[in-house]
């Protein structure tokens, strides 16, 4: 496995570490516009996204979305769209990144049934992508270049 590390590092990929909550979900943090949150690794969402009560404490800009959100259960959700933001996921940075905004409260509820923390958002596969993820998930970490 040091190998591993080595080789990527080599490559210029950035190691990032994520806890297992009670609830099996991959949690990290992250930076958006300087401003530290929570978010869940979600390999299978497809966008990023922060919930509409973090618009503000992101200090994001937001314009209307035709675009309809599904997912965890919901369907046909109101969408926002936030086009140019900075990202941090450890040193992995972003300068311009979008953003989708929608109601993440039955993510966060479910998560409170669950004794466990509410998330700003989900890190999707956009990110996972431009960053040419490699997740180690028996090491609890995952690289991004």
């Amino acid at each position: 496995m040091e190998e591993l590390q080595k080789v990527l590092a080599k490559n210029k990929y950035k190691k990032i570490k994520f806890k297992v909550t009670k609830t099996q979900h991959l949690l990290i943090k992250t930076k958006i516009n300087g401003i530290k949150g929570n978010f869940i690794l979600d390999t299978g969402a497809s966008n990023s996204c922060i919930g509409f009560e973090s618009i503000e404490y992101f200090n994001m800009v937001t314009s209307e979305s035709k675009t309809k959100a599904s997912g965890a259960g919901a369907t046909d959700m109101r969408t926002l769209l936030s086009k140019e933001n900075k990202i941090e996921i450890g040193r992995w940075k972003q300068e311009v990144f979008a953003l989708v905004v929608f109601d993440l409260s039955h993510i966060n509820e479910a998560l409170k049934q669950h004794k466990t923390k509410p998330v700003h958002g989900i890190i999707g596969a956009d990110v996972l992508q431009k960053g040419k993820s490699i997740i180690d998930y028996y090491n609890h970490c995952f690289y991004l270049k």
